[in-house]
């Protein structure tokens, strides 16, 4: 994404604290990335400009945001010379300086002399339809084939990594600054698209300089050099160059919309309220505590009950103890309680599941040890002496202390789709979760000889005897990045909606599972097109009682044609699984994670 040294930045966008931020401290931006076409891939040295989006077909709104992010005239790729907010006092210039000689002579030096592995490799991490996008103003009056069906009225989004600025060192996929991607829908088949930044502390402050100033949690903080980087963006912090306390998250993972406000998540910060203005474009509002109800990061997957609107989330801590939080919201966004979860180990916990009266935390595999660099190794382990299990915690439960651990043997889920209660034939209450079990289970954050398998599986615990049962329900298919219907989550289900993940990282198609018969109905979007998380939207009739069909209602999800360059919005309907419409999008989107839907009646109680 491009930043101009010789244009001054839209403060419309921002909040009143950034506006300010940006017009005493840091009138000019700096370019330094550059977005390359789909077919490329990404080298240190990054490609020329790709061309701009078509204009929009309908005339500009008064208030259309300007982009955060502003072309370069010029095709000059690295700044002359390092770009210095000018609220800098002389000291502190001389110490960035100084800090920068240390980065580019000494860090960046020893870089080069190692060889990243794929998993971080800049080159294959942000290449072909993986790169970067620049931001992208509302576009009206896209051209849809097909009819969009009358009750998805309201706007999709779908959250994803997009790095502003050309990484230094090493580079993991989810290390991206978080860029939205809206899909409207409105009345007579008519559709717009637009993209932008979520604007959080750390992208601000970057953009003061026009680079990277932070360390990339998985891309860089590896063995010695990690330390390194780790030193580096300390004592850059001890010198007030950066501002690490209003966090250095990304938000790039998941969203949600919950009590009036769109939140954009990762795991390592806050959400970021993020408004969706009359025109359908992004706006971000800032960083959400609730409303000073809370102080720590919140994973990217809380789940949203459906019969009572109460919002279940957790935190987790790589440094100290406590290692795990269980929060959770009313409808109204009212905190009921901190439950600390008594874990031995900081442990990677991306999602968890509830139901009707459970929470159901995964303790797997894969945890945080932070010595490992002084070893020269990566953080995040793979801890093959540890038997993954799981927490059943009643809702209810203040104190934590009535939590049942069960052992579930070889089992790392990275996303769970549903959990439910059942009565056994002997009258033990039994908790069924539906997961996609990963093997193996680093494959996202280290090289493997193994294949890569990613099996929809279904795991029984009995809460009476503590044993557990797992079986693979479709074996032969990865399938990945989904969910069933909203309005059953915590219940039974009969299906769920999965990306099927092949050839990884890369998804073909979207498969609709009946987990009752083990039944796979596929939609395969075609030779060189690719896709991502398919999201169920409930039909309009089925949001008011749960007795009508649970695959009544469409399925939707951003596809890119690789051989023909363009991107797309496809629509299927859920009970016959065939597409309904497809909207066809301005600009390229790059493939990514999370999405949700917002209907027009939920978007009017937005909170502005």
């Amino acid at each position: 994404m491009i930043f101009s040294s010789t244009m001054q930045p839209s403060l419309h966008f921002f909040t009143p604290k950034h506006q300010s931020l940006l017009q005493t401290q840091s009138p000019l931006f700096t370019r330094k990335f550059i977005v390359n076409p789909a077919k490329k891939t990404v080298p240190r040295n990054p490609l020329p400009l790709p061309s701009p989006p078509a204009p929009s077909r309908s005339p500009p709104h008064p208030e259309v945001v300007e982009p955060m992010v502003q072309r370069e005239r010029s095709n000059v790729l690295v700044p002359q010379h390092p770009n210095y907010p000018v609220h800098l006092n002389r000291f502190q210039k001389l110490a960035a300086v100084a800090l920068d000689k240390i980065e580019t002579t000494v860090i960046m030096q020893l870089e080069k002399n190692h060889v990243l592995p794929r998993m971080v490799d800049p080159a294959v991490q942000i290449s072909g339809n993986f790169a970067p996008v620049e931001e992208c103003p509302v576009h009206h009056g896209l051209e849809v084939v097909g009819r969009i069906p009358a009750c998805l009225r309201g706007v999709y989004v779908r959250n994803g990594a997009n790095p502003m600025f050309s990484p230094s060192g090493g580079h993991h996929l989810f290390d991206g600054d978080g860029m939205i991607h809206a899909v409207s829908l409105g009345l007579g088949n008519k559709a717009s698209y637009s993209c932008r930044y979520t604007r959080t502390s750390r992208l601000v402050q970057e953009a003061r300089f026009g680079r990277c100033m932070f360390p990339k949690p998985i891309g860089e903080l590896h063995g010695h050099l990690g330390l390194a980087r780790l030193g580096l963006y300390m004592a850059r912090a001890c010198l007030g160059l950066v501002d690490g306390s209003h966090g250095t998250g990304v938000a790039n993972a998941g969203l949600v919309y919950f009590n009036g406000r769109l939140l954009a998540m990762s795991e390592d910060d806050l959400p970021y309220h993020v408004k969706i203005t009359g025109d359908a474009d992004l706006e971000t509002i800032g960083r959400f505590n609730f409303n000073d109800q809370i102080d720590c990061p919140l994973i990217a997957h809380p789940k949203l009950d459906p019969v009572t609107g109460d919002l279940h989330t957790l935190n987790y801590n790589v440094l100290k103890k406590p290692y795990l939080k269980y929060f959770r919201f009313d409808k109204f966004g009212r905190k009921s309680r901190d439950l600390h979860v008594d874990i031995d180990q900081a442990t990677m916990i991306h999602d968890f599941a509830i139901t009707e009266n459970f929470v159901v935390i995964p303790d797997h595999q894969m945890v945080f040890k932070l010595s490992e660099m002084i070893r020269g190794g990566s953080p995040v382990v793979y801890n093959k002496n540890k038997t993954s299990r799981f927490g059943v915690l009643q809702q209810n439960d203040v104190v934590g202390s009535g939590i049942q651990w069960i052992n579930v043997p070889n089992c790392f889920c990275f996303h769970l789709w549903n959990a439910w209660e059942e009565i056994s034939d002997t009258g033990d209450k039994i908790i069924v979760v539906i997961g996609s079990c990963m093997n193996p289970p680093d494959s996202i954050f280290n090289e493997s000889k193994d294949t890569f398998r990613s099996e929809l599986s279904e795991i029984r615990m009995n809460l009476r005897t503590r044993q557990s049962t797992q079986r693979v329900i479709v074996s032969g298919m990865n399938l990945e990045a989904g969910q069933v219907n909203g309005q059953y989550l915590g219940q039974k289900t009969r299906f769920v909606y999965l990306a099927i993940a092949d050839p990884w990282p890369k998804c073909s198609g979207m498969a609709k599972v009946d987990l009752q018969t083990g039944k796979v109905t596929k939609f395969m979007y075609g030779t060189w097109r690719y896709g991502g998380e398919p999201f169920f939207v409930p039909d309009k009739k089925q949001t008011c009682n749960r007795n009508g069909n649970e695959d009544e209602g469409y399925i939707m999800g951003l596809v890119r044609d690789e051989k023909k360059e363009m991107s797309e919005m496809v629509i299927v309907k859920g009970s016959s699984m065939e597409q309904v419409a497809a909207i066809r999008l301005p600009s390229r989107v790059p493939y990514g994670f999370h999405g949700t839907f917002i209907s027009q009646e939920e978007l009017r109680r937005q909170v502005i």
